[in-house]
């Protein structure tokens, strides 16, 4: 793209973008990893029936905080750089 953003406009755009994937990290990690059920990490299964009702929630809270963070990411990144692509490939096009 021939127009380039201001450098803190650029720094900026990073730390939105960093805190993003280390948001959708920390949750991964914690569904995955801390609140793991009993035998590993993963999809529950049928220890499901095994887990206690309170960490099976927070697991959920968990799993819907990291969709969020995946939603927003790719919102965030459809605006500021799919979209002004697309729109100045067609306003340059030959």
């Amino acid at each position: 793209m021939a127009n380039r953003r201001p450098l803190p406009w650029r720094i900026l755009h990073w730390i939105i973008i960093l805190n993003f994937v280390a948001e959708i990290l920390y949750a991964s990690i914690v569904i995955f990893v801390v609140l793991a059920p009993p035998g590993g990490g993963g999809p529950l299964g049928f220890g499901a029936a095994a887990m206690p009702f309170e960490k099976m929630v927070t697991r959920r809270l968990y799993a819907i905080e990291a969709w969020l963070a995946m939603g927003g990411l790719s919102l965030y990144l459809a605006v500021t750089e799919v979209a002004p692509r697309f729109w100045w490939r067609e306003n340059h096009k030959s």
